[in-house]
């Protein structure tokens, strides 16, 4: 731990019991934080984070959810249930810790969290760490590093300026990433939802709410593509919202349908450009041979 400097590094702890917040603070102090925040409750909690992001959270469990995904969020909590741990992982937080934590169990998973944070991923409905069990399975998803202003300063040695300075700057790559990560993730989620509603009853509530989310996608990467590189995405997710428009109002479903599939497709070929068009459907029908082996085995479990 010698190498590390915690010294300039700023930390907040959130819980509502005092004992616990005290108990923290004392092990933070021990090694070598000095610059600690504690809050009661969540509100302040939240507030603290806008009004000054911490390197380092310490966050009780009832509070894991909502926040800055690049902030190194620790939570804690008193017992481990598998409701606890999807409800942690779901939030993007880096890590979980039973109380009560002995001084060097917090020191060493501080220190994890500076020298091998793990890289974060983007997907459709998820920002943070990457949580796949195979990582030897092939995937199409990429990691990147994440901002750490905490390694900055207890590995780096960058001053609290100079940190603020380059964390600046990582931000504003990060969010541009985040932003096309984000929309790309979206046009394929759109593509996957076209060729699952090809089974789907008409009139059915599934496919009026899938019809929904499929709008609700394009109208997020109308938004996102904007004054950007992929504006061309625009037009076919106009093209996108015509087909839904189509099927909710019960028009000719085989021409509706025709139109979305070449709309999902074209919208996909302007984030991954370098791929055919075979390709790109390829990818998509074994997304949802998955996805539809998924189900059946679920709906099997179930039955039993």
């Amino acid at each position: 731990m010698g190498r590390l400097s915690y010294d300039t590094t700023e930390t907040l702890i959130y819980d509502p019991v005092a004992a616990n917040r005290t108990a923290t603070r004392a092990a933070l102090f021990t090694l070598g934080f000095r610059k600690i925040e504690t809050v009661a409750t969540l509100d302040a909690f939240a507030d603290a984070i806008r009004r000054r992001p911490p390197d380092l959270a310490l966050c009780e469990s009832q509070g894991a959810a909502g926040f800055n995904p690049f902030i190194v969020i620790i939570v804690t909590a008193w017992e481990k249930s598998a409701g606890l741990v999807t409800k942690v992982v779901n939030s993007g937080a880096d890590d979980l810790l039973l109380r009560p934590f002995s001084t060097t169990l917090l020191g060493q998973r501080i220190e994890v969290h500076v020298e091998r944070r793990k890289g974060f991923v983007v997907t459709s409905d998820y920002v943070g760490p990457d949580r796949r069990k195979d990582t030897g399975r092939p995937s199409n998803i990429e990691m990147f590093e994440p901002p750490n202003s905490l390694k900055m300063k207890a590995k780096e040695r960058l001053s609290p300026e100079e940190a603020s300075a380059r964390l600046d700057v990582e931000l504003r790559v990060a969010r541009e990433l985040l932003n096309v990560e984000k929309t790309r993730r979206d046009a394929f989620q759109v593509a996957i939802l076209w060729r699952l509603m090809q089974e789907h009853i008409p009139g059915a509530m599934t496919y009026t709410q899938e019809l929904q989310k499929i709008a609700l996608l394009a109208k997020g990467i109308v938004r996102r593509s904007r004054d950007t590189d992929f504006e061309t995405a625009v037009e076919w997710c106009d093209s996108v919202l015509a087909a839904v428009e189509g099927l909710l109002a019960g028009v000719d479903r085989n021409a509706a349908m025709h139109l979305l599939g070449h709309a999902a497709l074209s919208l996909n070929h302007v984030f991954y450009s370098h791929r055919s068009t075979n390709e790109i459907l390829t990818e998509i029908d074994a997304t949802v041979a998955i996805i539809r082996a998924r189900t059946l085995s679920e709906a099997s479990a179930a039955a039993r």
